[in-house]
């Protein structure tokens, strides 16, 4: 792991900073303020944020299980050396071989059928006032947006509404980080709520998204976690909503020596992962 010290007029300047200069993503590095900014009064007894930005892969935890894979293949081949005469015919080993790759099809067949049963609805499609009025507002809005989308509504459970979006150009509605498909969820589920009734709560999914990014950021919070604990200092992530600050804040509850809080006020709410003993 490498690191470089910063500095800029504030916090996110520093950081900014150093990203710019080793061209890499806020998810690809660890940052720790040094030092807070100051304004000091008229000017006087101000001074700039100081941060240091942590890089580089670790390579030291994968280099382990290398060493006894390398010892293995160099068992076999003096195996084979040593006994050269004790398989003088390479027949009968071609039968156990054959067999073994009988079964080997079978395998990713059942591994691929998985993805598709956690995708698919366990419900059949719903049809009240309320899918209707999130249909009709959904088509309305697809319709505004130039965009061909498949609209599904579901009810998975009581007051709560389930809409999953299909179709060739999805990536225009989820946007960057989701930050599309999020406004676009918090818009119908306004619209529909102020027609009055009992209010519902609206979740909308494209491309099973929401899957694939809570998979990411429970991935992200482990390997943050790590870092915390090896290097024993505090690591705040990129901004989060609410709903991604929780997936955070789930995935580690329950690791050792690790806590996590929140600073900042919304939209630029991080999560902070400390070190604890």
């Amino acid at each position: 792991m490498s690191y470089i010290d910063v500095t800029g007029k504030t916090e996110e300047e520093a950081i900014s900073r150093a990203l710019e200069q080793l061209k890499l993503d806020r998810d690809d590095v660890s940052v720790q303020i040094l030092e807070r900014a100051k304004s000091g009064f008229l000017g006087i007894g101000s001074a700039p944020a100081k941060v240091r930005v942590t890089y580089g892969a670790e390579e030291e935890e994968p280099a382990a299980p290398v060493r006894p894979a390398v010892v293995e293949k160099s068992v076999e081949k003096t195996e084979k050396e040593t006994r050269p005469a004790a398989k003088p015919a390479p027949r009968p080993a071609e039968k156990p071989a054959a067999q073994q790759k009988k079964p080997a099809p079978t395998e990713p067949a059942h591994r691929e059928e998985a993805p598709a049963q956690q995708a698919a609805p366990a419900a059949e499609e719903i049809r009240d006032e309320k899918s209707e009025a999130i249909r009709a507002f959904l088509s309305g809005l697809m319709e505004k947006m130039e965009v061909e989308a498949k609209i599904q509504v579901f009810q998975p459970e009581k007051g709560r509404y389930q809409v999953i979006l299909s179709g060739p150009a999805m990536g225009q509605i989820i946007g960057r980080r989701g930050e599309t498909l999020d406004a676009i969820q918090q818009i119908t589920s306004y619209c529909v709520n102020r027609a009055g009734g009992s209010r519902v709560r609206v979740t909308l999914d494209a491309e099973n998204y929401r899957a694939k990014r809570e998979e990411s950021l429970e991935h992200l919070a482990k390997k943050v976690a790590g870092k915390v604990v090896k290097y024993r200092r505090s690591v705040t992530l990129e901004p989060m909503n609410a709903y991604e600050r929780h997936v955070i804040h789930t995935a580690l509850q329950d690791v050792p020596n690790v806590t996590t809080g929140s600073v900042g006020m919304e939209p630029n709410r991080r999560v902070v992962v400390s070190y604890t003993r």
